[in-house]
């Protein structure tokens, strides 16, 4: 009889456990929502990459206790380990990984690019290096225009005439040279490695090589780089072999920056502008160096954020973002809810609209950063803002401030065993650049040149409109929304983040920070997490499909806002986390390849 009613009884919970399921939705497997945070529970062992809940995936972090890479591709993430287990720090681990990614993800990964690096060391004492493309010294400021002042269609995208002076090669120098233990060439040799025997290709490599080749063939059409010698189609686990790329590698790996900016390889790149009519020259790969900057630093909530300063736009985007939300309950209010959705939106649209008339490179024009991440500045950022009706972008303009004158790309990060930190986000810009291969070299140039503002008011690839700020000029770097940024708690290392996407990776970022500190999400949830962008103009908001609840979205359009389901997905998170118990939770997106390996 005992036995009876114990069944009963646990049937009657079990019963009542289904209903209050089913009362509050469906819900990813082991996760449990409280006060708008999500959890994973203890016990939970699923795995894998299907959509689910609020997250893109139910994909799991990785973690270690001696040092973790997170970056694009598997086979960088494990050259990065690989040098930390040979007693090499998180710099040296990084610029192994940065040549890696070269020639397993030749899709953004680069020797024919550029970015930002982002440092802080076992002290706290934080630096970045800005490796970004520079104009070429005859760049002039209308040359993607006609003669009536018309933009030239794909000019600044596609060809020879897209590209501006790369930087990664002497950004990594520069990085090793400062930072470095292991020896230069043993950071290199893996790169070196890969292009000579081969990378195995995943699914997704292959598809991006097949879908490129005509524009290959139409920009290059003597070449026949990242194809297979029958001409037919790549298949996943096929190999690409990339011997001149692995030649350019050694030249780099004997004479370092000179390997590259000099020398055979500089002679080979000039040939090919030639060949082109690109307007690269020998003075200007002499002429290019890195330069270090002071970290942009700031504050959100109880946590101290160090990000990357002009001539990234991100560092001060985000900071702006960041206190901008900040007065607002968005704990309280909840993950995507309206509210929090509505003051992120209002937010992301006036600091683009600031991004658009005051960011440029600080050699050539005067950026005001300090005046546009003032907290009073900002707060009067908000007076024409009203729950009741979302703001029209054609009223909202840059900031006035008193005395102020007038996409593809991927990041990695990494932490060492000793809590250094490295965050870099690196870019050809579109997908494989400008389609132009360098002959004899095998690598891929830039198309950042139309990262400029080539005509004002006009925008770019991703839909940024630039100004004067941002106008061509040679030896000037042109704005880019890379946003590679370390968070600090309590004085000590807490986050390591960024992503690539183009006009997207500022708000990226500035979701998946709010997630884990906000929201209370793991790291990995917070990558995996549905995401929305809106960038001032166009006037609207684009989401991952199931990002907004019905609830939500029904209540954002009666106030007005314009909502696009996006087809494709946003970001691709590679974060670090430092746990409480002191191991490295690793997150990767599970949107495409990325990878996160620790030990």
């Amino acid at each position: 009889m005992k036995r009876k009613t114990l069944s009963l009884q646990c049937a009657i919970i079990l019963f009542c456990i289904v209903l209050s399921a089913c009362r509050t939705g469906p819900q990813q497997p082991g996760l449990r929502q409280s006060t708008g945070m999500y959890q994973y529970d203890n016990e939970t062992k699923s795995v894998g990459v299907r959509k689910t809940g609020p997250y893109y995936s139910d994909r799991q972090a990785v973690t270690g206790k001696n040092g973790m890479v997170a970056s694009a591709h598997p086979e960088a993430s494990r050259v990065g380990v690989d040098m930390l287990k040979a007693g090499g720090n998180a710099v040296d681990a990084a610029v192994a990984v940065q040549f890696a990614l070269a020639v397993v993800y030749p899709g953004a990964g680069n020797v024919g690019g550029g970015g930002f690096m982002v440092y802080r060391d076992r002290s706290g004492q934080a630096y970045t290096l800005d490796f970004r493309e520079k104009g070429p010294e005859k760049a002039q400021k209308d040359m993607y225009l006609d003669s009536a002042g018309n933009v030239i269609p794909s000019l600044s995208i596609t060809g020879h005439l897209a590209s501006g002076v790369p930087g990664s090669v002497d950004g990594m120098v520069e990085a090793h040279r400062r930072f470095g233990k292991l020896s230069w060439a043993q950071v290199l040799q893996p790169a070196i490695d890969l292009a000579e025997k081969g990378v195995v290709l995943t699914e997704r490599e292959a598809l991006g090589l097949n879908r490129t080749k005509k524009s290959f063939l139409a920009v290059n059409p003597d070449k026949r780089y990242f194809m297979k010698p029958d001409t037919t189609d790549w298949k996943t686990g096929e190999l690409l072999i990339q011997t001149d790329l692995g030649q350019v590698l050694r030249r780099i790996q004997a004479q370092g920056r000179a390997g590259f900016y000099e020398g055979e390889t500089a002679r080979l790149l000039v040939a090919e502008m030639q060949r082109g009519g690109g307007i690269i020259t020998e003075n200007d790969l002499k002429n290019y160096h890195a330069i270090w900057r002071d970290p942009l630093v700031g504050t959100y909530r109880n946590y101290k954020i160090i990000t990357m300063p002009p001539t990234s736009s991100g560092g001060v985007a985000l900071l702006q973002l960041l206190r901008l939300v900040e007065p607002y309950p968005l704990r309280k209010w909840g993950w995507n809810s309206d509210s929090t959705v509505q003051v992120m939106i209002e937010a992301e649209r006036r600091v683009y609209a600031d991004r658009a008339k005051f960011l440029g490179d600080p050699d050539f024009v005067k950026v005001p950063v300090q005046e546009l991440i003032d907290r009073n500045y900002l707060k009067n950022r908000w007076a024409d803002f009203s729950f009741d009706r979302a703001t029209d972008s054609k009223n909202v303009k840059g900031g006035n401030l008193p005395g102020y004158e007038s996409l593809e790309t991927t990041h990695f990060s990494v932490v060492d065993k000793d809590g250094n930190a490295v965050a870099i986000t690196t870019t050809l810009n579109g997908g494989y650049g400008s389609r132009v291969v360098v002959g004899g070299a095998g690598f891929l140039m830039n198309n950042e040149m139309d990262d400029f503002s080539i005509k004002p008011g006009v925008p770019n690839m991703f839909g940024l409109i630039g100004n004067q700020a941002n106008a061509v000029a040679p030896g000037k770097r042109m704005l880019s929304s890379m946003t590679p940024t370390i968070v600090e708690q309590e004085g000590k290392l807490y986050m390591v983040v960024g992503t690539p996407g183009g006009s997207t990776i500022i708000t990226s970022v500035f979701q998946t920070i709010l997630n884990v500190l906000d929201h209370g999400m793991t790291m990995q949830q917070s990558v995996n997490a549905l995401k929305f962008h809106h960038q001032w103009l166009p006037d609207k908001t684009t989401f991952e499909n199931g990002a907004f609840s019905d609830e939500t979205i029904r209540k954002l359009q009666a106030r007005g806002y314009i909502l696009e389901q996006l087809t494709n997905s946003l970001g691709r998170m590679d974060c670090i986390l430092f746990r409480p118990d002191g191991t490295l939770e690793g997150a990767s997106d599970p949107r495409a390849d990325n990878t996160s390996v620790g030990y």
